[in-house]
């Protein structure tokens, strides 16, 4: 490929992570390349940069090839500008959300560096296992929680130079539309990072549709909470305290689990355990399962989509069940605090549905509601180590730490 059709493609990805292409039959060929861009901006600006001047060292370039590299410069260059805005976004959203002396709340306040770009982390994204032993954090790996082989596993992350107890619990559950991937693969970033500072971090498989439909997923991911409940504390966790994040999928199992404690019919045969959790953090969550929120493109995805893969039943048939499964029309006025994360770019999962959440918990529940509204943002952006979602790790430890201080100091006073 030459270096004017190079530069067409690298304007092309460019053009469609600024503005994605548009509809739900686009929304998975919009999103791949997208997230990639946006969240490698700063290497594709350096290929970019390199490739041009090489090519005009060998006296090979053309005025078509220049002028499309110099709009990817610009356009890459604005992606990056954008990602750095996360910082002032996340913060300004905790300030909303807390109130402005959240920071004095903390064990310590951020400092400069803390809210600075990590470039070096950034250059080079994916040398998670590196990264994390230099941070002095261990896995333990492959836990059993449930009697599903390796879907009823789960990883849990601890500090090796200062071994926990009585940590805050954080537990990551994976996306992958409910159908995909597993526990090894998201969030690592996040329990890396917390995990260095004294959490322990659990990591859970749950069982996969269409083989294992609806409601196998959350009854899962309540069997982890019940698992964390009985021996999180021989790892040297609180069972008392458990943080729940995940994203898009993960995100909606996230918000599920908080809202529905103890809710008899995604706990069978466990219907006695205590899986309440204190603290929900869902990153690009599905929320709207049935269609309660009347977008276009959540009953696209429910009728071409869930019905046929996830839930093995059509809405029509039964309503109850998408119904029962929307966080949307879950809320009540005990649910626990929130700090909901969302693209504005997200071709995926809309940014609407993050919105009515938001609007409903504050609404109807009695705790606090945090909200970080990315611009620019596709889906998945957490995945690896970039620009933005370091800055989003960060928001995330200092949103944590201000609830695990604020908890522990409430239940002092009861």
């Amino acid at each position: 490929m030459g270096f004017t059709r190079r530069q067409a493609v690298t304007a092309a990805l460019t053009a469609n992570a600024i503005k994605p292409l548009p509809g739900f039959r686009l929304s998975v060929a919009a999103f791949f390349p997208g997230w990639l861009t946006g969240e490698l901006a700063p290497h594709l600006l350096a290929l970019t940069a390199a490739d041009t001047a090489t090519q005009l060292a060998r006296g090979r370039t053309s005025r078509t090839g220049l002028a499309l590299a110099a709009v990817s410069a610009a356009g890459l260059g604005y992606l990056i500008g954008q990602s750095r805005k996360a910082v002032h976004v996340a913060e300004d959203a905790l300030v909303e959300g807390l109130g402005v002396d959240y920071i004095e709340q903390l064990d310590a306040a951020p400092t400069p560096a803390d809210l600075a770009t990590p470039w070096r982390r950034v250059a080079n994204p994916f040398t998670f296992g590196r990264e994390r032993r230099k941070a002095g954090v261990e896995v333990t790996r492959n836990v059993p929680f449930a009697p599903y082989g390796k879907r009823g596993m789960l990883d849990i992350y601890t500090s090796s130079t200062t071994p926990p107890k009585n940590a805050p619990v954080l537990l990551q559950v994976h996306g992958g539309a409910w159908i995909i991937s597993k526990k090894e693969e998201q969030g690592l970033a996040l329990m890396e990072h917390l995990a260095a500072k004294g959490w322990v971090c659990v990591a859970v498989n749950y069982r996969l549709a269409p083989r294992d439909p609806w409601p196998a997923q959350i009854i899962d991911v309540k069997q982890a909470i019940a698992w964390i409940r009985d021996h999180i504390a021989d790892y040297g966790g609180d069972p008392d305290y458990i943080a729940i994040t995940g994203g898009s999928a993960g995100g909606h199992l996230t918000a599920l689990a908080a809202l529905t404690p103890n809710d008899p019919d995604f706990q069978p045969g466990f219907e006695d355990v205590d899986t309440t959790v204190q603290v929900a953090v869902p990153h690009y969550g599905v929320y709207d399962l049935s269609g309660a929120s009347g977008l276009r493109n959540v009953e696209l995805m429910r009728d071409e989509f869930l019905a046929g893969w996830v839930m093995k039943t059509k809405y029509q048939d039964s309503p109850e069940v998408f119904e029962a499964a929307t966080p949307l029309l879950r809320v009540t006025a005990d649910a626990p605090d929130f700090f909901i994360i969302h693209g504005r770019n997200d071709t995926l999962v809309g940014v609407d549905q993050a919105r009515q959440l938001v609007a409903r918990l504050r609404e109807t529940s009695k705790r606090t509601v945090v909200y970080a509204e990315l611009p620019v943002t596709q889906h998945a952006f957490d995945v690896f180590p970039s620009i933005r979602s370091q800055h989003i790790v960060r928001a995330i430890d200092r949103y944590l730490h201000w609830h695990w201080t604020t908890w522990r100091r409430e239940r002092s006073e009861v």
